[in-house]
């Protein structure tokens, strides 16, 4: 709210009036800054954070229908429970204390339905790049196999293995590019929908990208290896023989 107001100006000593009946106050008293806290998230952490007031309840001398009171301690809030419910009585019998949890709880329970979707998407992509592995070596498996007499017919005439097992590889690779490349297209055709379920992050984060399309080809290279390799050491005469 600072930014948005004073927008750079140092919002310290400034004034301002809420408007009538915000804080369950009568009148719409002006209000002196006297500090700025951090940005908080009442709506969730995939929400931006909105603009915050807060004042003194001893200014007003209006309670609100309900609050929540916040304590810096190290001790555990079950021994706690007992301590706080006798104070709140002294003050008002009639005031129930609900709900006495630690932070870590609150936040916990903010993150409750991203970290769930967040689970389900990793658990997916997990498969689908193991799908994805395991489809990339079948077909190049395949492939070699079909090519065996090729393979064999090469190598007799003086191919070097290494030339063998690298022109698989690229062949593998050719493939993975195509689909990174279609990948990378739907991934910005679906960003909206994507920021919906991103706090902390953009969509299109750079890094982001860059980890994922790093991750996708070393998986690829490993599942073009493996058959380029096995193609690379056979031995000519036996493919021949049996061909």
């Amino acid at each position: 709210m600072a930014s948005k107001i004073w927008k750079g100006q140092s919002p310290i000593g400034q004034r301002l009036r809420p408007p009538g009946g915000s804080f369950g106050a009568s009148d719409d008293a002006w209000h002196t800054v006297i500090g700025v806290a951090k940005d908080v998230r009442q709506h969730g952490v995939e929400r931006p954070a909105g603009s915050e007031l807060y004042v003194s309840l001893d200014q007003h001398g209006v309670a609100p229908p309900s609050m929540n009171v916040v304590m810096r301690t190290t001790l555990p809030s079950a021994a706690l429970s007992e301590t706080v419910q006798r104070v709140v009585r002294e003050v008002d019998a009639g005031v129930p204390v609900v709900r006495l949890r630690n932070m870590d709880s609150v936040f916990a329970e903010s993150i409750r339905r991203p970290r769930l979707l967040a689970q389900l998407l990793g658990a997916f992509a997990g498969l689908a790049l193991l799908l994805a592995a395991i489809g990339t070596y079948g077909v190049l498996s395949y492939m070699v196999t079909e090519r065996r007499r090729e393979i064999g017919i090469r190598l007799a005439l003086g191919a070097a293995p290494s030339h063998v097992l690298t022109q698989i590889v690229q062949q593998g690779l050719h493939v993975v590019a195509l689909g990174v490349a279609m990948g990378l297209a739907g991934a910005l055709v679906v960003n909206r929908l994507m920021a919906s379920l991103l706090f902390g992050v953009q969509p299109t984060d750079l890094v982001t990208m860059v980890v994922v399309v790093a991750t996708i080809v070393a998986v690829a290279l490993v599942a073009s290896w493996l058959p380029a390799w096995r193609a690379s050491r056979l031995d000519p005469n036996v493919v021949l023989r049996n061909e």
